[in-house]
């Protein structure tokens, strides 16, 4: 588990830099919770890759119109 110094009595400022060292382990502990089926797993990545070409095609479109 992960260790984190609190200084100054800044214990917002720590708990911030915690959860950011704990991210990778609940990421993978919600990740093996419930089985998921190797088709479904590539369905849900081509998924989510449209989505960000989407996303990043909206983005330039912006930013070509800010000029």
């Amino acid at each position: 588990m992960p260790k984190v110094k609190v200084r100054n009595n800044n214990v917002d400022a720590a708990l911030r830099v915690f959860k950011r060292k704990c991210l990778e382990h609940l990421w993978d502990f919600k990740q093996r919770q419930e089985y998921v089926k190797p088709s479904e797993e590539k369905r849900k990545a081509k998924k989510a890759g449209v989505a960000r070409a989407k996303k990043r095609r909206g983005d330039a479109k912006q930013q070509r119109n800010k000029f």
